[in-house]
């Protein structure tokens, strides 16, 4: 069966876009373009593929073709400018390469954006950085939300190709007054289960494989949410919670006395791994060597083995 290929670019445009309009604005169609293209496409596969919810989104049907779509148009972009054949249409209408990247958040505030940042000052890319747990970003890579991710797990996902970045090391730290308070008598069970933790978001599990490092009792301590990564340093620092740092935010902070280690030489590492889509693409490519250099400079050496 042969694709149409503006019915595809249809689809694609409003599961990235979140709906009809904002797709139609996207391909300078009307409205009733799109929805005529999505129906003849629904039509033809059989499948309802884009559920018409605020934000649309794609069906289960819909995401086996999200990746498909997302492969098509950057291939498409990148012959295009291969070619030549973007530079007589007017700027606003000229593809650019697209793209959709997961990355942990501690990864994001501290190297990532630099890698971001460099990389677009030489290029006319446009990024979609998906902010996602690195124990959860394999997920997208499978449905085709992304094209490349950060991820702590080494284990390559279909149609992928994985490479070591670094380990990225985390100290579990809390203000001194609050480890005064809660920890005087040693970091155990006991004291775990009492003192408030904070954790990023239900998908943060740092603070738990810290606790099973001092303690095999079952440990549930009072927890705070807070998604921010800044907000998550300032309010360990205020005394609100104990909890797990990137070293290279918790370090300036205990030097200037503001945290405290729970526990002295006992951090946790995590490393780190970067998944890109098995996909003969410039952009891809000068996006990975970008986050190699990136890693390189910033986390530690992965250990032998890894």
């Amino acid at each position: 069966m042969k694709m149409d290929n503006a019915q595809l670019a249809a689809f694609a445009a409003i599961i990235r876009e979140g709906s009809f309009d904002a797709a139609a604005r996207r391909l300078h169609v009307t409205p009733s373009a799109i929805s005529q293209r999505i129906r003849q496409l629904e039509e033809r596969l059989g499948q309802v593929l884009v559920q018409r919810s605020s934000p649309c989104q794609a069906t289960a049907a819909g995401r086996l073709l999200v990746r498909y779509t997302e492969e098509v148009a950057l291939l498409e972009t990148e012959m295009l400018g291969a070619l030549g054949g973007s530079e007589a249409a007017p700027a606003g209408e000229r593809p650019v390469v697209r793209l959709p990247v997961a990355v942990n958040a501690d990864s994001l505030e501290t190297w990532f954006m630099a890698v971001i940042a460099a990389l677009s000052a030489d290029t006319d890319l446009l990024f979609d950085l998906r902010v996602e747990d690195q124990d959860h970003s394999a997920t997208l890579l499978r449905d085709g939300t992304v094209m490349a991710a950060v991820s702590a797990s080494a284990a390559p996902v279909q149609g992928c190709r994985v490479e070591p970045l670094g380990v990225m090391r985390y100290l579990a730290v809390a203000a001194p007054d609050f480890a005064a308070r809660h920890f005087a008598h040693g970091v155990n069970s006991r004291s775990l289960a009492r003192a408030p933790m904070l954790r990023f978001n239900p998908k943060d599990a740092l603070q738990d494989q810290f606790i099973a490092l001092q303690t095999t009792e079952p440990v549930a301590p009072p927890t705070h949410f807070v998604p921010s990564v800044h907000g998550f340093l300032g309010l360990t620092g205020a005394g609100l919670g104990w909890g797990m740092v990137p070293e290279v935010m918790a370090r300036p902070a205990i030097a200037a006395g503001q945290l405290v280690e729970l526990v002295r030489d006992k951090p946790l590492d995590v490393p780190l791994y970067w998944h890109r889509w098995r996909l003969e693409s410039q952009a891809l490519a000068a996006l990975s060597a970008a986050v190699g250099r990136g890693a390189k400079a910033s986390l530690r050496p992965m250990p032998a083995g890894r």
